[in-house]
């Protein structure tokens, strides 16, 4: 049983790697003549074999890093970086991330429990109250980040921070922001705030008991007890005072929540979904509903607030207000951000959603990189083959929803995935 708990801990926290910020959204563009020359799409990003990872190519690019970021701390850098290898578990990670390959209702129904909700309010006093002062975000906030991101310090990775850094930015899909927080990390151990051996985390180099990344815990580690230092991992103050610091300074809006589940009328136009953003009047107008009755108070009315639709025209519905998009500064997923939410909402008594999750399968990350390519060979332009299923996939895929008659919910599925792959062939 113990083995168990540990190994859904261990889950829990892979689940919770930082993403990166995904790019701008770009306006629709006109559907391309059906008649006209199409591109090939841009080939899918693979994860190279383990014997890929040679320690000459390694090798190369640290040189080539030390070169471009050592400047006066150069020697230091190399001592740091000496002797270390590439891991490629960290890479097949990367690629897979739950965020954008479970369906959203598999990912927080298994975020938010009963039991994590029980364990949550066991441990909203541990949240000084100093902290929800100063910073203005809720405890029940800083509680359901702190489940989130290390069953509330419990676990919280054992991969070499440099070294998951390293092998990130010497894989090269995102090399400019790993060699960043690489050289933030290996800042944190030169100047002494950490010792080299004591800066674990997750394989995305996030640390501590609310998974900073380095930059993060340089610009906005919080010293709360007063010590001297900022310890994310062992003090439970500094760490949650450095979260609502983040949250904080990305703009948290004091005296609102994140969002309500809603319901929407028969006929309402999906493709409205996570576009342009209005105000609650604009939506009641509509015939959006708040699922639990009432309305936003006063503030939250005023707010220019989205529809998402995270498992698509059959799951439930939400209306995400500015709050919603602070969360996501500290993971760019819309399933991460409603599970702080929801679990937020638990904390605090309020009642569950009224509509039930879609039993709908997970899909493999060459469905996902199938479909894009497809989506961007048939004229819908994803503005990337990633695997990561964002905001640019789903503008695409609703644009090819409305050129078929579809419902532009913007939702891809397994089985739509496996239709746009047989149509682009």
């Amino acid at each position: 049983m113990r083995f168990s708990y540990r190994l859904l801990l261990i889950c829990c926290v892979a689940a919770c790697a930082p993403m990166l910020p995904e790019p701008p959204v770009n306006l629709p563009t006109p559907t391309p003549d059906p008649g006209a020359p199409v591109a090939a799409p841009p080939p899918a990003p693979q994860t190279p074999p383990l014997a890929a990872y040679d320690q000459q190519g390694f090798e190369g690019w640290k040189q080539g890093f030390l070169a471009r970021k050592g400047g006066g701390r150069r020697a230091d850098y190399e001592r740091e970086l000496a002797g270390l290898t590439p891991d490629a578990s960290v890479v097949r990670l990367d690629r897979n991330q739950p965020e954008f390959s479970k369906p959203a209702g598999a990912y927080i129904q298994n975020a938010v429990t009963p039991v994590r909700i029980a364990q949550a309010k066991q441990r909203i006093d541990r949240v000084p109250w100093p902290v929800v002062q100063r910073f203005g975000v809720p405890s029940e906030i800083l509680v359901g980040v702190w489940a989130q991101e290390s069953a509330f310090g419990q676990v919280q990775g054992d991969y070499d921070v440099i070294r998951s850094l390293a092998t990130l930015a010497y894989d090269g899909r995102r090399r400019d922001w790993a060699e960043a927080q690489l050289k933030d990390a290996l800042d944190i151990v030169v100047d002494g705030r950490r010792e080299r051996a004591g800066l674990k985390g997750s394989w995305a180099g996030a640390m501590g008991q609310t998974q900073f990344m380095p930059d993060n815990y340089l610009r906005l580690g919080v010293d709360q007890d007063g010590d001297g230092k900022v310890d994310i991992w062992g003090d439970d103050a500094d760490a949650l005072a450095s979260a609502a610091n983040l949250l904080a300074q990305a703009g948290w809006k004091r005296g609102q929540g994140w969002g309500y589940e809603v319901v929407l009328p028969a006929g309402f136009n999906y493709a409205e979904a996570e576009g342009p953003k209005h105000n609650w009047a604009h939506w009641a107008a509509r015939g959006v509903r708040l699922a639990q009755g009432g309305t936003p108070n006063g503030a939250e009315a005023l707010e220019e607030a989205t529809i998402l639709l995270p498992q698509g025209a059959n799951g439930p519905a939400f209306l995400a207000l500015p709050n919603h998009y602070v969360i996501r500064r500290y993971n760019n997923s819309v399933s991460y951000a409603l599970a702080i939410g929801l679990t937020a909402d638990g904390i605090m008594g309020k009642p569950g959603l009224t509509k039930a999750w879609p039993n709908d399968a997970s899909m493999s990350r060459e469905q996902r990189i199938g479909a894009q390519a497809a989506l961007t060979r048939l004229g819908y332009d994803t503005q990337g083959v990633d695997g990561v299923i964002g905001t640019n996939t789903r503008t695409a895929l609703r644009r090819w929803q409305q050129a078929n008659g579809r419902i532009a919910d913007g939702y891809l599925t397994a089985a739509l995935a496996d239709e746009l792959i047989r149509k682009a062939n």
